[in-house]
């Protein structure tokens, strides 16, 4: 196949197009600076220069394409260590990242002789809102907070592709478990230093993915033709936050008894906290529908792969 990627270098988006080349497709990576990032691409992946904003001097690569990956958005926590509180401007740079480029390749798409078979389009189970410990599966609707309404704008941008003949699917992809990124090494370096544990009451919910498993399922998507509309891309047993620190520590072993009190986060993080102290108790129904094989559905496993 010839693929077409956006968010190529990123957590999910570097070792998707490295499996991906590695199996014999040709890749594309749509990126603002090429030269920069080649080197860091696996072998076999080619780049293209775009700004994620206009279809202007790439959308002739759409043509012709069998498929394309949209994982390209402004990192929702920001880039450092400790998350970047959402100001005006920074909630405005979120939403527009995820929009504008949906907006430009739906032009592409709409302007090419030859259309792709299939368009796999980012999204996150931040699009549920806050429910609790209420199960949660695709069939639920969007909530009414700030990454709810992104996730909902997100999703819209690219809805016109559905009504050209593309297959879209929409990957709600959970917290994913990387090394190489993620909230996992900076969770992991607090309790190497003895300084984990819960993060306020501990009991909201977690829903995660181990990096294989969220590579793994997104091939999954794009080689079942009768994979349309949105998935959940978690593993099949999310935990609470009480639960995942004390696995972690147990991995580690290390102790989990401290705590962070609510209020101390949401006064320093302001309403990003939500990311840690609210969540989504979120399953893959669909996906095992399907006949998805989870290689770590359980989270001890999970962490013990990575660690």
């Amino acid at each position: 196949m010839r693929i077409i990627v956006t968010g190529g270098t990123g957590l999910i988006g570097k070792p998707l197009t490295g499996t991906l080349a590695a199996a014999g497709h040709e890749v594309t990576v749509l990126t603002r600076n090429p030269s920069a990032v080649a080197p860091r691409l696996a072998a076999g992946v080619r780049t293209h220069a775009w700004d994620a904003r206009t279809s202007e001097g790439w959308a002739h690569l759409i043509d012709g394409a069998d498929a394309v990956i949209h994982l390209a958005g402004e990192n929702i926590a920001g880039t450092g260590f400790l998350p970047s509180r959402w100001t005006p401007a920074r909630k405005r740079l979120i939403a527009e990242s995820r929009i504008q480029s949906g907006l430009a390749l739906v032009e592409a798409i709409e302007a090419a002789e030859t259309k792709p078979r299939v368009f796999i389009q980012a999204s996150a189970v931040g699009y549920y809102g806050v429910h609790g410990d209420e199960v949660i599966d695709e069939s639920h609707g969007p909530g009414a907070d700030f990454l709810s309404s992104v996730c909902v704008s997100w999703e819209e941008s690219t809805q016109p592709l559905e009504e050209m003949g593309v297959r879209r699917v929409i990957a709600r992809t959970g917290n994913v478990l990387s090394m190489d990124g993620g909230s996992l090494p900076f969770s992991v370096l607090q309790f190497r230093l003895f300084a984990g544990g819960r993060l306020g009451s501990g009991d909201q919910y977690f829903s995660w993915i181990h990096i294989e498993d969220e590579v793994a399922a997104l091939r999954f998507l794009l080689e079942h033709e009768e994979a349309q509309g949105p998935f959940n891309l978690t593993a099949p047993n999310p935990v609470t936050n009480r639960e995942f620190t004390r696995t972690l520590g147990r991995v580690l072993n290390r102790p989990s008894f401290l705590f962070v009190p609510e209020t101390l986060l949401r006064l320093v993080l302001g309403e990003i906290s939500t990311l840690v102290l609210d969540g989504q108790r979120v399953v893959p129904s669909r996906l095992l529908e399907l006949g998805f094989k989870f290689r770590f559905p359980e989270l001890f496993y999970a962490l013990r792969d990575l660690l």
